[in-house]
């Protein structure tokens, strides 16, 4: 099979990336109904959800311009979705079940997508992996904060983890040789299926307990 060129890897990372865009914004969306929040709140949460990483992963990169100021469907589309959910939000059973594998998908997705633009501008390894999780986690991070919540990112949840699970494994593959196309799909489904995995089972990261704390009540006061 002959090898693909910089135009079909752009291809596929360009659908992947939209992909993740109206995902993350279907999630900011759920967000703004938890809040029952008017249409422009929508646009707004959707908006900033699914664009944030992208955003700071181009400025981080010295893109210029930044990807959806080059290419106005990466605007177009999460403003759409937005818009469309909020009529739609409602046939969610829980809106809180669908932001969460929401933005378990986009996760997945920004994961590779980032990983992926950072080494073919030529970065290292390292920076790499920090791009995909970047990418991954600041539009939820945005969206957490317009709204009022403590970012999702900051819990105990695994979901950097995941990230870093999924930017990691696209690097490593494209270190080894690994056709872009097997090599995005593999690190998607880890990222994707390790971020599942925490949610179906209920798995997390040990926190730290105040030693103030005690086990079963709030913090004692300290004058």
């Amino acid at each position: 099979m002959p090898p693909l060129s910089l135009l079909d890897i752009a291809g596929i990372v360009t659908v992947l990336d939209v992909l993740g865009v109206c995902v993350f914004a279907i999630s900011g969306a759920l967000v703004a109904a938890r809040k029952e929040m008017d249409p422009i709140g929508f646009i707004a949460l959707g908006t900033v959800t699914g664009i944030g990483g992208g955003t700071l992963r181009d400025l981080v990169l010295g893109v210029q311009p930044v990807f959806w100021v080059s290419d106005s469907l990466y605007l177009i589309a999460p403003v759409v979705v937005s818009l469309a959910m909020f009529w739609g939000a409602r046939l969610f059973h829980s809106r809180y079940a669908g932001l969460v594998w929401a933005d378990a998908l986009g996760m997945a997705l920004f994961s590779v997508t980032g990983a992926s633009k950072a080494l073919t501008l030529g970065a290292p390894p390292s920076v790499a992996i920090a791009m995909g999780i970047m990418t991954a986690a600041f539009g939820g991070i945005i969206r957490d904060v317009l709204a009022g919540e403590s970012p999702l990112v900051l819990h105990k949840e695994i979901y950097v983890t995941a990230a870093f699970a999924g930017a990691g494994t696209l690097v490593i593959l494209h270190g080894l040789g690994v056709g872009q196309e097997v090599r995005a799909l593999a690190a998607f489904a880890l990222a994707f299926t390790v971020r599942a995995l925490a949610i179906a089972r209920g798995w997390s990261l040990p926190h730290y307990r105040r030693p103030d704390r005690p086990l079963d009540g709030p913090p004692k006061r300290r004058d």
